[in-house]
């Protein structure tokens, strides 16, 4: 069966449900591939005339605003031992380096690094429980959690949707090809944290021998 054909069987409940349940769980702070499932639902509802690409983003904000609420929560009641923890469970995500660059942008942009946060693909994992541990006011939390939310995944949908009609017959011809550009947006936006998240792991490496001499 052709991929479009089989897309096309695809329920639209079902596309509207797991792209809330991703995006929530990853807002939560469970490392999942949130934006490349909201890329890949948005252009397939510009192929799909049964999958509603306003219902779609509604879903996904709401899994974004509701998961980030409740990784808040966690990260509230957990406090730095959740850190720790999650370090062990995946150090590729919650790595020191990883938490140091997200407590830094925390310290220097207070609400609007949980607003831009959604925007950029390790932070968003960060973002909810991250707030949490530092106790920041819930009401900060809150509003900069349902703008960047709506923004990030009403902008996303509608973008890709256009993109997805404007290219809809050469699309066709290259069904996965929305897929493997999604991903390199998320490696990109994955790569440029990590590369931020390394200097300031190798500055802390630096810094600890000097202080252990003093």
């Amino acid at each position: 069966m052709h991929v479009q054909e089989w897309l096309d069987t695809v329920p639209a409940a079902a596309v509207y449900a797991l792209v809330g349940l991703v995006i929530g769980l990853e807002s939560l702070g469970i490392p999942l591939p949130g934006e490349i499932i909201l890329v890949s639902a948005a252009l397939l509802s510009s192929q799909h005339a049964g999958i509603d690409p306003v219902v779609l983003g509604a879903c996904a904000s709401v899994g974004a605003i509701v998961g980030d609420s409740i990784g808040y929560a966690i990260g509230r009641k957990g406090g730095r031992p959740l850190l720790a923890w999650l370090g062990n469970k995946f150090p590729k995500h919650f790595s020191e380096g990883h938490i140091a660059t997200a407590e830094r942008s925390f310290e220097k942009w207070g609400m609007w690094a949980v607003f831009f946060g959604r925007f950029v693909a390790l932070l968003r994992i960060f973002a909810g429980p991250l707030a949490g541990v530092l106790r920041m006011p819930y009401w900060k939390f809150l509003i900069a959690n349902v703008f960047g939310g709506i923004l990030w995944a009403g902008g996303t949908t509608a973008v890709i949707y256009y993109v997805g009609i404007v290219a809809e017959s050469w699309l066709k011809r290259f069904s996965w090809l929305g897929l493997v550009a999604a991903v390199l947006i998320g490696l990109t936006s994955m790569l440029v944290l990590k590369r931020k998240a390394k200097k300031v792991q190798s500055e802390q490496q630096e810094t600890e021998p000097a202080l252990a001499g003093d």
